[in-house]
């Protein structure tokens, strides 16, 4: 069964390189990124892994835990984290799950169509769209989901746009319009009158009578 947005984000209890993981629990009343693989020591992956190292801070301001997901053991996640690191220039602090029985895979409906595990020899094609991205919210609902196909690198400046979007109109009658970054007006949702948006937000950008802008709340 798929997972979707505003569902309940499944729990699970994992190993990962931060020890043991029990997911609901370590969120808290964070935000959560988690983002999966199909191998450890594959080019494509290392750099994205390297890309979240670098951003560890961007993540920590906006109150963002990370945890990636790949189908190896723990002791090839230490060995791989040694390339990402001198790969990125950064240390890859964030706990990578091992997840070789595929079970968060699973869960989270990680997997393409047709999948297979042969038992010897298995490359990252048999499992090949384990790339994923979540981002789970602190009531532990899925706020949004991308996949990747392996052959295309993701981009972590659209996924931390994403996560700035959700941020801001979380709980708010309010969305954001096409590539909107912080700092741009925001969209009013049309569950508030006009008298309603102006009292609430302040003058209104009057587009048509269903798209009213107005400053983004700071």
């Amino acid at each position: 069964m798929s997972v979707r947005i505003n569902d309940i984000a499944p729990d699970f209890t994992a190993e990962s390189t931060a020890g043991t993981i029990k997911f609901h629990e370590w969120l808290g009343d964070s935000y959560a990124i988690i983002f999966s693989h199909p191998r450890d020591f594959t080019p494509v992956c290392t750099t994205e892994f390297g890309a979240v190292a670098q951003l560890a801070g961007e993540f920590a301001k906006r109150n963002t835990k990370v945890i990636g997901v790949s189908v190896d053991s723990v002791e090839d996640h230490g060995k791989w984290k040694r390339d990402i690191e001198a790969f990125s220039g950064s240390p890859a602090d964030f706990p990578i799950i091992d997840d070789t029985s595929l079970t968060v895979a699973k869960a989270y409906d990680m997997l393409p169509a047709e999948f297979y595990l042969p038992s010897e020899g298995r490359t990252p094609a048999n499992t090949a769209t384990v790339r994923t991205v979540y981002i789970v919210g602190p009531d532990k609902k899925v706020r949004l989901t991308m996949t990747y196909p392996m052959s295309v690198g993701r981009n972590f400046a659209e996924i931390l746009r994403a996560l700035d979007a959700v941020q801001a109109t979380d709980g708010v009658p309010l969305a954001t319009p096409a590539n909107w970054v912080p700092g741009q007006d925001v969209i009013v949702a049309l569950s508030l009158n006009n008298e309603q948006a102006q009292e609430k937000y302040g003058d209104l950008d009057i587009r048509l009578p269903y798209l009213r802008f107005a400053k983004s709340p700071k």
